[in-house]
Parts: C-alpha cells; structure tokens; sequence
C-alpha cells in the first residue's frame, strides 16, 4: 500500500512481545526500554539495516532501525532542534550546510528554518530510510521538497572525499545512529579530519555524541583526537525521554579559535516555532555534570 520495497524482516516478532516494543542493547548493558505499540506500519529489511515503525499508544509513530529507537512523534523536537540550532546559531549567517545522516529528515527540517542558508547538501546511506519517513513520519519529512536541497545516497566516507571534498560548509552536521552497522565509520578519527577538511575557516561540525551516562570512554576517545585537529571542542548534550538513560550528546568542533559552539551569535525568528531550542538552553547545554566534566575535560 504504501509502495515502500522492503526485504522481509522477523525483527517485529522478536522485539514486539505482548503488545510492547522492547528495545535492549549491547552499549547499555542491563537495562531496557519499552514503549505501548498500538499497530505495526512496517517492518523489512533494507540494503543497510532493519526497519520497523509502528505506532505507539502514547509516543505517536516510532522510527526503529536494528531495533533502537531513531525517532518518536512526540519527543524528536528535543534531539533535532538541539543538534541542527546548536551550530547553526553558534555561526554567523550560514549560508551552506552538509547534513550527513538523518534520513527522518528532522534535522533537514530544522536547516531549512534559517533564511541565511543558500545551499544544503544531505548525504544519508539508505534511501529507504528517507521513503519510510515520507510516508510515516510526515512532520518530520516535510522539508525534502526546499529548493535549496541536493540529496545523495551515498556512504559519507566516500561522500567527503568526492562530492564534499573542498566545498567550504559553513555548518556540517552528523545526525548519525550508534557506531555500529553502517554508521560505525562516522566514529573514527580519520571521518573527523575529513570533516575538518571540507569545512569553511568559520565553519563548526555538531555530531551525534552518545550518552554521558553510558558511553564516557567512547565519547573521551572522539574528543581527544578532534582536540589535536580543531581549534575549540566541546560537548553537549539535551534530555530526550525515548533514547537510552534519556539524554543524548553532541560533539560540536570549531576550525577557528575565535568561533564558539557554546555562545549563539543570533536569535531564533518567532516564525521558527521551536519546541525546544532557545539562545538559555544553547549555553545551558554545555554545562556537564561533574563525573562527566572530569572524565571529557581532565
């Protein structure tokens, strides 16, 4: 019905049990997540990875890709807003952005607000995870029709060694899943000097960080490598229910010593219609509890 060609899955089967989505995982370790699903609205295989979407009883549509929660209806402002304004106001005027991920299109969707952006490249792996969300997850998807948008599928290894190389970006941003499967080489060190490398001298990259409560000695293994690159490196995070300990981090690097990822430059337009972003909670972000602090920063 939907025209969607997906790969049979028994993934729904496995992580559906008497009426609950159940979302366990090797990076968290003891511990899992549930949701109330109302009805199943796909569940295949991609090239790449599992997808399943269903709706839930309170959560609206939920997005799942190798069964981790990507998205929910109701909390997904949380995550895209911080990761997409967190740059994009911490720069002057940006005028061309590189998304890398993000096939849900909710980081999309928030690039497009700016009225400064000229250009917006989006380099995402699975074509179907952009065909789900155009179906199921229409609020999310709704800015894959802006005229300022060139859409590659294609690996961003390669992307930003060919099409990306030399092209300036004002703001790049990784909307990337956990590092394992196909997003396991945006973790590297090499993926964040080739970063380095296409952006702008004002530029600043804002990736998909992980968990301060789960996930320290990962994020210190990123952060050290990108402090020998980039001039400022920096780590913040926002609170999002649905996602594992329910907060999730950026890593946020600028080429110039005089750019701050911390301190917005300018203000959200009222016609944004932000949900949760605002200039008090960008500066807030960046403020670490004092485990965490010690274990990034010492």
């Amino acid at each position: 019905m939907s025209g969607i060609q997906l790969k049979e899955s028994t993934s729904a089967s496995e992580l559906i049990q008497n009426g609950w989505f159940v979302e366990k995982g090797s990076m968290w370790p003891g511990q899992q997540f549930s949701l109330e699903v109302e009805n199943v609205l796909i569940n295949g295989k991609s090239e790449y990875q599992d997808i399943l979407a269903f709706k839930s009883a309170t959560y609206g549509n939920v997005l799942v890709l190798d069964g981790v929660i990507q998205l929910t209806e109701r909390d997904e402002h949380a995550y895209q807003e911080m990761i997409t304004h967190i740059p994009m106001f911490a720069v002057q005027n940006p005028k061309k952005v590189l998304i890398i991920g993000g096939g849900d299109g909710g980081v999309l969707r928030e690039v497009a607000k700016h009225s400064s952006v000229e250009t917006i490249h989006m380099c995402e792996i699975d074509q179907q995870v952009v065909e789900v969300s155009k179906v199921y997850f229409p609020s999310t998807s709704c800015a894959y029709t802006d005229p300022r948008l060139s859409l590659f599928f294609q690996d961003a290894a390669e992307f930003l060694k060919t099409t990306g190389a030399n092209q300036n970006y004002d703001v790049i941003i990784c909307d990337s899943s956990d590092p394992v499967g196909p997003a396991a080489s945006l973790f590297k060190a090499e993926f964040y000097q080739n970063l380095y490398n296409t952006l702008s001298p004002h530029g600043i990259i804002c990736t998909q960080g992980e968990c301060q409560w789960l996930d320290l000695p990962l994020i210190r293994s990123l952060l050290d490598p990108c402090r020998k690159m980039y001039a400022v490196v920096k780590y913040a995070y926002t609170t999002i229910p649905t996602y594992p300990c329910g907060q999730i981090g950026f890593i946020t690097c600028a080429k110039s010593a005089t750019t701050d990822p911390a301190t917005p430059t300018h203000t959200p337009a009222n016609e944004m219609k932000l949900q949760y972003y605002n200039t008090e909670i960008h500066s807030a972000a960046f403020c670490l509890p004092t485990f965490a602090k010690r274990a990034l920063y010492e």
